[in-house]
């Protein structure tokens, strides 16, 4: 029952983090001056600080190693990889060098790795997977 404790504790925690992370970097208006690299920097500082998350590691990493780093994470469920996808899809979006498609397709990957382990089907998932895919496409 501790240890069950201990699980849930980390899951919030993470939660709380990223959405600390999402809100300072992608949110509110006070953040105008902040480029897009250096959001994107900012977020990669952040995710490994904070979350033991290495956003490089897993950017150079192909599918299988990055699916295989993904599941050694602790404190990241289903919710808490949607979010960080989220994150990531955000960095694509806001980058304006060749590298967004490179970002768009991580994104996806966590996506997708969160329909494997997920129990329950998601539309707001699938939708998210369908507007990121059409982004591809059109760049």
């Amino acid at each position: 029952m501790e240890q069950k404790d201990y699980i849930l504790r980390e899951i919030e925690k993470m939660a709380a983090i990223l959405g600390a992370i999402r809100q300072k970097l992608f949110g509110g208006s006070d953040n105008l001056s902040l480029t897009v690299e250096k959001q994107a920097e900012d977020t990669k500082e952040m995710l490994l600080i904070e979350a033991d998350f290495d956003l490089d590691k897993f950017m150079m990493s192909d599918t299988a190693e990055g699916n295989a780093y993904i599941s050694g994470l602790k404190g990241f469920n289903v919710e808490n990889l949607e979010v960080l996808a989220e994150c990531v899809a955000q960095i694509g979006f806001n980058c304006n060098s060749g590298l967004s498609g490179v970002y768009f397709e991580k994104a996806l990957q966590l996506y997708e790795y969160c329909n494997d382990k997920s129990k329950t089907f998601s539309s707001e998932r699938e939708e998210k997977i369908e507007a990121i895919k059409n982004l591809c496409h059109k760049k």
